[in-house]
């Protein structure tokens, strides 16, 4: 019994020295997030592309995908930080990183805590075994999970974590949606970065005036620009379009604050 008691002993004091640890690792890793929002060094992000559903025709079109296809983004995220001063010329730069050929763990159906929390943990460990080594190591990893348009007309949602910083993002495979997927990308990759959605999941219209580009226009409808994290572009009260591009998206002051770009009270 007393040899059984020490055992109990042992193994409770492990288990508290574990816990220890992993808190210590989570307060670390919050700690390093947090400062390095402040914006004194780019972010280097690697995006590694997947085919999702095995499709010849997806596989094609990874072949054809360069460094060249991603500089659009990092130009873009230089050309917005411009109008809140923030003193980087290039405050996101990005990694074509090799095809991965493993798939990220899917979100949860059901949006409980505990599932919620089993998923994060098994997307970051997924992440840890799936990180391909690129130029710069990564302080973002994107998996882009690319699907036929023709098997999967209509994508699911996607997904990142500011924990982590590591995402999920689903596009489609096809040279014509290029454009298209820049804009999917960039909003996730500002998840990353603390940034929030500004649309209603149910109707996918974007909330005023957070999400949109320009709340103040008068008349307000049509908008010409959508708010990034907004998602789309408003025309009426109950309709919104999908932006063509980037060139039709903006990052509202909203959401420069939660990304640090803008401090309370004005321009950086």
């Amino acid at each position: 019994m007393l040899i059984n008691n020490k055992k109990a002993s042992m193994w409770h004091k492990l288990r508290i020295a574990i816990l220890l640890l992993v808190l210590a690792a989570v307060i670390q890793q919050s700690w390093l997030e947090k400062k390095t929002l402040n914006w004194k060094n780019n972010f280097y992000v690697a995006v590694y592309p997947i085919n999702a559903d095995g499709s010849p025709e997806v596989n094609q079109y990874l072949q054809t995908l360069s460094r060249e296809d991603f500089k659009p983004l990092a130009d873009y995220f230089a050309e917005e930080a411009k109008s809140y001063h923030l003193g980087l010329r290039r405050p996101i730069e990005l990694q074509l990183g090799p095809i991965v050929n493993k798939i990220p763990p899917a979100p949860p159906n059901t949006a409980s805590i505990p599932n919620t929390i089993l998923w994060s943990l098994q997307f970051k460990y997924f992440a840890w075994k799936n990180s391909p080594k690129v130029n710069v190591k990564p302080d973002i990893r994107l998996y882009l999970l690319y699907h036929n348009p023709k098997k999967s007309p209509r994508l699911s949602y996607s997904t990142a974590l500011n924990k982590g910083r590591i995402g999920r993002v689903n596009l489609f495979g096809e040279s014509s949606y290029h454009k298209q997927n820049q804009v999917i990308i960039a909003h996730e990759l500002l998840h990353t970065l603390n940034a929030t959605d500004k649309y209603d999941l149910d109707t996918t219209l974007p909330y005023y005036p957070d999400g949109y580009a320009e709340p103040e226009k008068i008349p307000l409808y049509p908008q010409e620009f959508a708010e990034l994290m907004g998602g789309r572009i408003p025309i009426s009260e109950d309709q919104a379009i999908i932006p063509k591009s980037l060139n039709y998206t903006i990052i509202g002051e909203k959401t420069a604050r939660e990304i640090g770009w803008l401090k309370a009270g004005g321009k950086q």
